[in-house]
């Protein structure tokens, strides 16, 4: 496995057991647990370092959401950890990323 792949990985990790610790009194359930990711992976981790690229929040719950819905209807064999990285890495690849969106007012 790619270095970057693991060292996202480790990160995704990192952000699920902190939020099952802030969340834990209702045992880590959260409508909205990807705004919360979101926030906590681009403000308080190394992600936008190995994405060498700091994501908008909006765009990176975009993304994390759809990796969700990817990985259970699919069931992928390997960790969710490893399959949002290597999804994440490729969608937030500096040479091809989108270029902000300006307000629409």
């Amino acid at each position: 496995m790619d270095s970057r792949v693991e060292q996202v990985r480790d990160v995704l990790r990192e952000v699920a057991e902190t939020h099952h610790q802030v969340y834990r009194i209702v045992n880590g359930a959260d409508a909205d647990w990807a705004s919360w990711y979101a926030d906590w992976l681009i403000n308080l981790s190394e992600l936008p370092n190995l994405l060498e690229t700091t994501p908008v929040r909006s765009e990176l719950v975009y993304e994390l959401v759809g990796l969700h819905r990817e990985y259970t209807a699919t069931a992928p064999a390997e960790d969710w950890e490893s399959f949002y990285a290597r999804r994440l890495l490729a969608a937030f690849r500096p040479e091809t990323a989108r270029p902000a969106m300006p307000a629409p007012f």
